[in-house]
């Protein structure tokens, strides 16, 4: 199998080849249109030509003889014939031929028949005559020296004509050729011109993926292909730019988030290891808070291994929307469910009227239950927490301290917790995951402080009232 040419090879020779096939037709027509002119002025030459002067004898049947002086120029050849400029003949019915002493005969064809029997009027053709040489043959009727209709031929040698079109012909060739490498070496300036940016834009490519710098961007100039191509290739380094940050973020926050019940796990353990080794048992009640304490550290570093795992699946809000259809009400429901089974102490309030949007109802399930948990955090012990769906606008309000409006823009960031939060448990994801879901379905999410004191965190997401396929 052949290796495939280069681009600016192939450019090169696209190239050429076109400006080629141009002049190639180019030299074709003009030799073609030179020759139709050149045999098209000997054709009307032709015709405005004389019959015979003098017909000496005309029998039917053994043949003539056209009565013409000898010209005053030229040596016969060894036939006794010359080389006249035009030959001229007489046609009979019956195909006999009349011609001049000094000229070779030119034989009869059946168009030329055709005349001298009325069967058409004229005969223009290319014959040879008994010597050899191509002539242009006209037969037609005409009145004779003596008034008497006579189907007569002219004709005339094509050498000159075609001796004017082989000159023609080397000399289009020679200009053709000329045209030919001219193209080829535009061809080449061309593709190198045309491929110049396609160069660059090559090695800023060839540097990112050899030091994966993704600050480095094309310049671009202009608004042809080539700079759309380049435009749309910065926004991508941009985003995969954006998207390493991220992740570095996440991992470096992670790992500080990590640290924490780590460390506190692993003094824990110690202390309980150590206490066993030293056969120094530690009092009943100290142990089993020791043992609690793992167990919150535990719950607490699942909880965040959840939620960096919920983080770390693709960001779909700025891939592609979501595509199913989700009964956010029955999601809302659910979590409430779930949210009064870890805090049973805790009163809901709920008022949910129907409402379907797009997403996957689990994902709203829990979206819904982060915020409920974070309003639980944050409410009385004994308090009473409003969950409300109304028109695609859902409302979630407990009667805590408020939120901070200075904090407001910031709580829906990873990892992101407000001072009077860092004593409490949490991860610091639960509001991002909901910003991150609730942005997926189209819709959007906010806290601010409520009448009356606490916060009311308000989601707004478009959808109807109305399940898929009912009327």
């Amino acid at each position: 199998m052949k290796r495939r040419l280069p681009l600016r090879a192939r450019l090169a020779m696209m190239t050429a080849s076109a400006v080629a096939i141009a002049i190639i037709g180019a030299s074709v027509a003009c030799w073609f249109l030179t020759r139709d002119q050149l045999v098209s002025q000997l054709d009307q030459s032709l015709r405005t030509a004389a019959p015979p002067a003098r017909v000496l004898f005309v029998p039917e049947s053994s043949g003539c003889q056209i009565g013409e002086r000898a010209p005053l120029f030229g040596e016969p050849d060894e036939n006794g014939k010359l080389k006249l400029p035009e030959t001229r003949q007489i046609l009979f019915r019956d195909g006999t031929v009349c011609a001049s002493p000094f000229a070779y005969e030119i034989a009869p064809t059946q168009a030329d028949l055709d005349v001298a029997q009325g069967r058409s009027r004229e005969a223009l053709h290319n014959a040879t005559d008994a010597n050899g040489t191509e002539m242009r043959v006209l037969t037609r009727q005409d009145k004779g020296p003596d008034g008497a209709t006579l189907t007569f031929t002219v004709a005339r040698p094509m050498t000159d004509i075609n001796k004017s079109l082989e000159n023609l012909g080397i000399l289009l060739g020679i200009v053709s050729g000329i045209g030919i490498l001219g193209a080829a070496t535009t061809g080449v300036l061309v593709a190198r011109a045309a491929l110049k940016p396609v160069d660059k834009f090559t090695d800023v490519v060839e540097h990112i993926a050899r030091t994966e710098d993704l600050d480095t961007t094309i310049p671009v100039e202009g608004k042809d292909e080539i700079a759309r191509l380049g435009t749309s290739f910065n926004a991508m380094t941009s985003a995969l730019k954006a998207s390493r940050e991220r992740q570095q973020r996440l991992i470096a926050d992670a790992g500080h988030e990590l640290r924490t019940p780590l460390t506190s796990l692993r003094t824990n353990t110690d202390l309980l290891l150590l206490s066993e080794e030293q056969n120094r048992p530690l009092p009943t009640s100290d142990k089993q808070r020791l043992l609690r304490n793992v167990r919150g550290q535990l719950r607490e570093l699942s909880g965040l291994v959840v939620d960096l795992l919920e983080l770390a699946r693709p960001d779909r809000a700025r891939n592609a929307p979501a595509s199913g259809v989700a009964a956010l009400h029955t999601a809302v429901g659910n979590a409430v469910e779930r949210a009064r089974l870890r805090g049973p102490e805790v009163e809901f309030a709920v008022d949910l009227e129907p409402w379907h949007v797009r997403g996957e109802e689990q994902e709203l399930e829990r979206a819904v239950l982060n915020l409920l948990d974070n309003a639980v955090k944050f409410g009385p012990p004994d308090g009473v927490i409003g969950v409300k769906l109304r028109d695609g606008e859902l409302t979630v309000r407990d009667h805590g301290p408020g939120i901070d409006p200075a904090d407001a823009p910031y709580v829906f960031e990873r990892f992101w917790r407000s001072t009077s939060a860092r004593a409490l448990p949490g991860s610091g994801l639960g509001l991002a995951i909901v910003a991150r879901t609730v942005a997926e379905s189209g819709g959007t999410v906010g806290l601010e402080p409520a009448e009356g004191g606490g916060t009311l965190a308000r989601v707004r997401l478009p959808g109807t009232g109305r399940a898929p396929g009912q009327a």
